[in-house]
Parts: structure tokens; sequence; C-alpha cells
């Protein structure tokens, strides 16, 4: 019971006091504590005597960490204290005076004080940035949460090479890989706080080490570009390279521009490889059938009057709005799921937590405040009605409206 009450004691501790013992005889540990309680008393007055101290847990359990040999005893006085720095330091001066324990001659050294709380904030810091990298490495949903003090202690690292090819640090010792096209993809990654990415250096003449070192990794996540040459670029590498998941920029964006925030959210949103193929198949399916309907008087009109054509994932997404209520919104995940809808009072705070959203459905105009809420939350796709207040071309983020597509 004494011992489970010294422990919560300790607990509130917010200095440690360290010293150094050596003792010229043979003593024992009760021996140091019996002396310091001792030859202390009455050397700083009633109000620092480190019994009365201890009972009201300001000074908390005295441990000492003896060896002997030789007949001499060397050893560690650890001392926690709840009180402020200054009455902190007295205590550790008053333990230099001991110059005596029993008959023996004794010095004592004071090692450091400790601050405790630092030295928790520290680990509490370090421990968050293994967990903020390993959500980003196993591409699981970000915490909204992580504060900005955790995100500025990511280390940008420096870019390496493997065989020639530019890449993090860490792509060797890490168990997943994310294998991007170019050397400033791996420098923006490198910046965004991920270290276990390479480039392939386009699709041609695919080094044999870095086919090895894909095969080795438990996940291999292949980062393309928003664009039609992302898309050529996996279905070259997924004939010959070991590729588990496909994460893509958002349409028209590179991955060697985006901002922190986009990176972290491409990476959580990854889907299967095997799935993105299918999704592919099925655009370019949809492509090249839009490529030949009314061929005969769509080749001759002025480009600025052919409305580009919505892909099937979009056709899927117009779908949703025949269940909506007016001025209602969903978001469209991932993997296929849909949100529950809500108002456009709601919207932007909902867009936020939406982790895994690909899509917003409006059943409303598409507005200037609707394409920037999705622009902040790193949602790629919104599908509405008609042109709303405002409307207007925002980057990384594509509308398609169900008057000019359906």
């Amino acid at each position: 019971m004494a011992q489970k009450r010294n422990n919560q004691k300790q607990k509130a501790m917010k200095y440690l006091i360290r010293a150094d013992i050596k003792v010229n005889g043979s003593v024992q540990r009760k021996d140091i504590i019996g002396a310091i309680m001792g030859q202390t008393e009455g050397l700083l007055g009633d109000e620092l005597e480190i019994r009365k101290l201890q009972r009201t847990a300001r000074i908390g359990h005295v441990d000492v960490e003896i060896e002997s040999k030789g007949g001499k005893v060397h050893g560690v006085i650890s001392v926690p204290s709840s009180m402020d720095n200054v009455e902190t330091a007295i205590i550790a001066s008053a333990l230099e005076t001991i110059d005596r324990i029993g008959p023996c001659a004794a010095v004592i050294k004071i090692i450091d004080i400790q601050d405790v709380r630092a030295t928790k904030r520290t680990t509490v810091v370090d421990r968050a940035k293994e967990l903020l990298l390993s959500l980003v490495n196993s591409g699981e949903a970000a915490s909204k949460t992580v504060i900005e003090e955790v995100r500025s202690v990511l280390t940008t690292g420096t870019a390496t090479s493997f065989h020639g090819l530019t890449c993090g640090p860490n792509i060797e010792s890490s168990t997943s890989l994310i294998i991007v096209e170019g050397r400033n993809d791996v420098r923006n990654l490198l910046n965004c706080g991920v270290k276990n990415s390479i480039s392939a250096d386009g699709a041609g003449d695919m080094k044999q080490e870095l086919i090895d070192l894909a095969n080795s990794k438990e996940t291999v996540i292949l980062a393309i570009d928003g664009d039609r040459g992302g898309e050529m670029l996996f279905s070259q590498l997924i004939e010959t390279l070991k590729v588990d998941f496909v994460a893509q920029a958002p349409v028209g964006q590179e991955w060697e521009l985006l901002p922190q925030k986009t990176v972290t959210k491409c990476l959580s949103t990854k889907v299967e490889a095997s799935k993105f193929s299918h999704i592919l198949k099925k655009k370019q399916e949809s492509d090249d059938k839009g490529s030949t309907k009314d061929k005969n008087w769509t080749e001759d009109m002025p480009e600025e009057f052919v409305v580009e054509e919505a892909p099937a994932e979009v056709q899927e997404f117009f779908d949703h709005l025949d269940d909506l209520a007016k001025n209602k919104a969903v978001f469209v995940m991932v993997d296929g799921e849909v949100s529950a809808p809500v108002g456009p009072s709601k919207l932007a705070k909902e867009a936020d937590a939406a982790d895994g959203a690909i899509a917003i459905v409006f059943n409303g105009p598409v507005s200037e405040r609707t394409l920037e809420i999705a622009s902040d939350a790193a949602i790629p796709t919104v599908v509405g009605t008609k042109a709303g207040k405002g409307y207007e071309a925002r980057e990384g983020v594509k509308a398609w409206l169900s008057e000019d597509h359906r």
C-alpha cells in the first residue's frame, strides 16, 4: 500500500534530481537514505526539511542504486520533486553537503536536474512523429486533430540514390514502398515527411533492382498523376512490377506539386490495384464509345461547342441525384459507399471530416463556395445540377453538371 501511495505521488513530480555518490567503505542503501534524511535535517529550515516534504508529496520516494566493489560503494541517488525549480535546486545543493555515511567518507555530486515534463513532451512528440509517418506510409486516414507542432517536426530528409533511381532514405528499411514517376515527385514527398518513395524514371527500361525491391516489400503503392499519362504509367508498370495499391493525384494535378494535406489524402484513399485496373478499363471503354458516338456531326464542330462527355464513374454519381432531396448533398467514398445527406450549412464541416471521399454529389446548383469546400477538403470531383453563383473552374476540382452531361 505504501508503495502504491509513493507511485501516485510521483506521478505529479516535475523535476528529478540525479546525484552520483561514492563511499569509501561498505554501506547499504538504507544507510545512504538515512544519511540524506539525517544530515539535511535543520540545514534549510522547517519548510525545506526532506522528511516533511515527503509527507506532503512535494518530495517523492528517494531511490538509491548502488554497487559494491573492493570495499567501496558507487551509485546514483534519484530524488523526484514537485516543487518549483528554485526550491528543487536548493534541495539538490543540500545533498552535496553530505560527506559521511556512518563512519565512512562519502562524496555526493549532482549529475543533473531533469525537467520531467519536458522529457515527457519530447517523448510524446517523438512518438507522435512515428505514428503520423506510419499513417502516411500505410495509407490509413490521417487524423484531423494532429497538432501543428507534430507536423513541424517531420524531418524532410535527403533524397538518395538506389541503383541510379532517386529515392527517400527509408526505402530499404521500410516494409512498404511508394513508387512515383519522377525524381521531383520523390523530393516533394520528402518535404511532406514521406521517406519510402522511389522514382521509376518512366516505365521504359525497368531496372531489375527496382523489381526485386518491390517484390521484397509487404505493400507496394504506385502513386500516379491525375492525368492520362499517370494512367498509362499504371498500365505499363502493372505488367512488370508488383503493385498492391494505386494512389492517384486529383484530376489534372501532379505529385511533384501536391501540398502535404493532399499528399496525405491521396495516400489514405489508395485503392487496390485490381480495382483500379477494373475502373480504368471501364473508363477506357466509355471513352472509346464516346469517341465514335455521333462522330459525323462532332468531328467538324468547333472545339468550344463540344461538351466533354462524363466518364462512367461520373454517370454513376449522377444516379445519386435522383435519391436526394433538393439542396441536399452526399459524399461518395473511394469504396463506393455513400454518406448520409447533409444540407449546405453543414457541407464544409462534413467535407473536412469525410476521410476517403472522392466526390460531392449535390442536388442543386454548384457555386463557387461548393468548389472551394471540395478544394479545401481535397475532394477531386463535384457533381451538381447546374452552374451556380460565382461558378468557375478551380484547380484540383472537376465539376460535372447534370444539365450538360446527363
